[in-house]
């Protein structure tokens, strides 16, 4: 399960303990992963907060979902 603010849409990372988004304090709704089990996935990157951030593109830029 991942916890994602039902305000901001920021995804917590699974080891970062909070009742409410660090970000902008909106309530955490648990949900199922969208991405599980693929082979080559690349860790993902955790700011100071212990919120996920975007993946960002070998070219550069960040990848946003459809």
């Amino acid at each position: 399960m991942e916890r994602i603010c039902t305000q901001c849409r920021a995804v917590l990372a699974q080891d970062t303990i909070a009742d409410w988004c660090p970000a902008c304090g909106g309530a955490l709704l648990e949900r199922q992963e969208t991405a599980t089990g693929k082979p080559n996935a690349i860790t993902a990157e955790v700011d100071h907060r212990g919120i996920v951030l975007p993946r960002r593109h070998a070219v550069g830029g960040i990848i946003t979902p459809q």
